[in-house]
C-alpha cells in the first residue's frame, strides 16, 4: 500500500513568502530541501508531496509540488498534512518556526517524522537545554543571560561569545575578543537584531564538531561525526564540513553527543548535535542539540551506498536497519557542493 509523505522546508517551502528571500540563503535551503526529497522519492511505495515559495517556479523537484503565496502558509500546511500519512518538518528552531509548524502537523494528523513538541520547546532555549543537561552530568558551555544593549556585566572574561537564547544557524552570533570589542559591540548588536535578552558564554576553543543521530521509539542510529567549518570572522557562520573524524575524535565527539541525546526525552527523527572537542576528551562540551534536519545531511548522505532517508523511516517505525558506510572522505559546504576522496590507508 502507498504511503503519502509530507516534506516542509521553511525558507524555500513558502515560510518567507512575501518576506525577502535572500540568495544564500534559498540556495542553502534548496540544497537541503532537495536532497532529502530526492532520498524519499526514491523508497518503494512511498508517495511524495512538497512546497515551495510561489517565487521560485524555475525550481524543479522529482515529486509532486505546491506552490503558496504569502498568507497561506498555515492552512494549506494544515490541508496537506490531513492528506499525508507521515510529515517531516524542515526549519530553524528560532522564533518559534518549528514548533509552530511542527504543532500545526500534530494538529492535523499526519505523523510527524520529528522530535516532540516539548522537545523543540527544551532544545530551542539554549540557556535552558544548558541547564538540563549540566545537571544530567553532561558538560556544557556555561552561560549568562544577559542584555545587549546594556553592555556586557563587570566580571565578563574574555573572549566571549553573545548570541540568542533561541538562534539558529549561527544568526546574530558574535565572538567578543576583550571589553573594548564589547563596548564596540553593543551598538551593532541591538542594529542587527540581538535585542532583548541574550545568551553571553565564555568562548571555548577546539574543533568545533557534529554528530547526527537517527532516533525512533525503539532504537537510535548515531551517523559518523564531522568536522564544522566556521567563519574565521568572529560570527561563526556554517560553510560546511568534512567527514569523517579521526578515530579518536570520533570515538570521543560520538560518546559526549550519545549522552547528551540520552537525556532529552522526547528527541526523534534526524537530531543534531554540536560539540567542541578540546585538545583531551576533559576539554570536549555540548554546545547544542539541534531538533531538526542539519545540514551534514548533505555532507553525510555522499559518503553511504545506504539511503539514509529510508533508514530513518524504518528507524522511526520501529526497526534497526544497517547503514554501509564508503570508505570515503567527503566535503561539503552548505550550498550541497561535494568533493569525494579516498580514504584507504
Amino acid at each position: 500500500m502507498e504511503m503519502k509523505l509530507l516534506i516542509y522546508e521553511f525558507i524555500c517551502g513558502g515560510g518567507l513568502a512575501g518576506q525577502l528571500l535572500p540568495e544564500s540563503l534559498q540556495t542553502e535551503g534548496f540544497a537541503m530541501l532537495s536532497s532529502v526529497v530526492e532520498d524519499f522519492s526514491r523508497i518503494h511505495d512511498v508517495d511524495v508531496v512538497t512546497t515551495l515559495d510561489n517565487r521560485l517556479k524555475n525550481l524543479k523537484l522529482p515529486v509532486e509540488t505546491v506552490f503558496l503565496a504569502e498568507g497561506n502558509e498555515e492552512e494549506r500546511l494544515r490541508n496537506l498534512a490531513c492528506e499525508a500519512d507521515f510529515a517531516v518538518v524542515i526549519a530553524p528552531e528560532s522564533d518559534q518556526i518549528l514548533y509552530e509548524r511542527s504543532r500545526w502537523i500534530d494538529e492535523s494528523g499526519a505523523n510527524r517524522i520529528g522530535s516532540s513538541l516539548d522537545a523543540i520547546q527544551l532544545t530551542a532555549d539554549k540557556f535552558a537545554l544548558g541547564n538540563h543537561l549540566q545537571e544530567a552530568g553532561v558538560p556544557t558551555v556555561p552561560g549568562q543571560i544577559v542584555r545587549p544593549e546594556k553592555g556586557p556585566p563587570t566580571d565578563t572574561s574574555y573572549p566571549a561569545v553573545l548570541k540568542p537564547i533561541d538562534g539558529a544557524g549561527s544568526q546574530s552570533t558574535y565572538l567578543i575578543r576583550d571589553e573594548q570589542a564589547a563596548v564596540l559591540m553593543t551598538a551593532e548588536t541591538s542594529e542587527n537584531g540581538l535585542r532583548g535578552e541574550a545568551l553571553l558564554q565564555p568562548y571555548v576553543p577546539g574543533t568545533a564538531v557534529s554528530v547526527s543521530f537517527l532516533i525512533g521509539a525503539r532504537s537510535s542510529i548515531g551517523l559518523p561525526a564531522c568536522s564544522q567549518k566556521l567563519s574565521p570572522d568572529g560570527r561563526f557562520q556554517y560553510q560546511g564540513g568534512r567527514c569523517p573524524l579521526l578515530q579518536n575524535q570520533a570515538e570521543r565527539a560520538s560518546r559526549l553527543a550519545e549522552k547528551a541525546v540520552s537525556n532529552v526525552s522526547g528527541l526523534a527523527g534526524y537530531v543534531g548535535v554540536d560539540l567542541v572537542l578540546g585538545e583531551d576528551a576533559g576539554g570536549d562540551v555540548v554546545v547544542e542539540i539541534n531538533p531538526r534536519w542539519t545540514t551534514s545531511y548533505v555532507g553525510l548522505r555522499r559518503r553511504t551506498v545506504t539511503n539514509l532517508a529510508e533508514t530513518l523511516l524504518d528507524v522511526f517505525q520501529g526497526s534497526r536497519p544497517r547503514i554501509q558506510w564508503e570508505s570515503l572522505i567527503v566535503s561539503f559546504s552548505s550550498d550541497g557542493t561535494f568533493t569525494r576522496e579516498s580514504n584507504r590507508q
